[in-house]
């Protein structure tokens, strides 16, 4: 299934309804997630959605306590850089999105897979090493930190691991919404205006590991659509065999 998809369309694929918002900025993204999160409740989408979208530079500060300390830019330099704060409802500390950041929303209603907020949040995070295996990069996770990590040669990190995913998710009435954000081809230095997630730790992007070798936006759009309906088709036959 290839993803060479026009700007802001939906269509249905084998199991999720997908829905590709191109570049949107972050307020009405959210108003769109919540909207299909109504639907998803109504049962329109019974599988759940899986939206994909890019942001325009935003800083976005989650419910975690004491995260709005980790903004290190003053609202000059902010104004400057044309980057807009957002203070949201996700779980999860602070972080940025941008051009070239692939972002993920899936709102995936848990029970009808048999998860709960911890498996959820594993599956996420498999999704993405898988993702990142199409191209030969090791992600893994980091205990106590969520999120997708990889070796990137960096001596900032007592581990040498960069974060390349930051994950933040919300569930009301057991659906969630929120989700990933994968640096494709992000432009790095946004970070250096806060402290990402509030760890110290350095970021990366595919573009940085892969160089020439980094994938397009559209590529890595196709596999993590193909991870997510793998990891999730997995669970419902799962689920479908137990019943019976």
């Amino acid at each position: 299934m290839r993803l060479d998809l026009p700007r802001a369309c939906h269509y249905a694929s084998g199991m999720l309804y997908l829905h590709d918002a191109g570049i949107m900025p972050y307020r009405p993204a959210w108003d769109l997630q919540l909207d299909l999160h109504a639907q998803v409740l109504a049962g329109k989408y019974p599988n759940g959605v899986l939206m994909l979208v890019e942001h325009p530079p935003v800083v976005t500060i989650g419910r975690h306590p004491g995260a709005a300390r980790h903004l290190l830019a003053p609202p000059k330099l902010l104004e400057a850089r044309g980057v807009e704060v957002v203070e949201t409802d996700r779980g999860g500390d602070i972080t940025f999105h941008g051009p070239g950041q692939l972002v993920a929303y899936p709102v995936i209603p848990l029970n009808a897979y048999g998860l709960n907020l911890h498996t959820y949040m594993r599956l996420l995070e498999s999704v993405v090493i898988e993702t990142l295996a199409t191209w030969g990069i090791e992600g893994r996770r980091s205990e106590g930190a969520t999120g997708v990590w990889v070796h990137d040669g960096n001596e900032v990190a007592a581990d040498g691991l960069a974060k390349v995913c930051a994950m933040g998710i919300k569930v009301r009435r057991w659906v969630t919404f929120h989700g990933i954000a994968l640096n494709v081809m992000t432009d790095l230095s946004y970070f250096q205006l806060i402290n990402p997630c509030g760890l110290s730790r350095p970021v990366t992007s595919l573009e940085k590991l892969l160089g020439e070798r980094a994938p397009s936006m559209a590529e890595v759009k196709e596999r993590v659509v193909a991870a997510m309906e793998g990891e999730l088709g997995r669970l419902a036959q799962t689920k479908q065999q137990a019943a019976g």
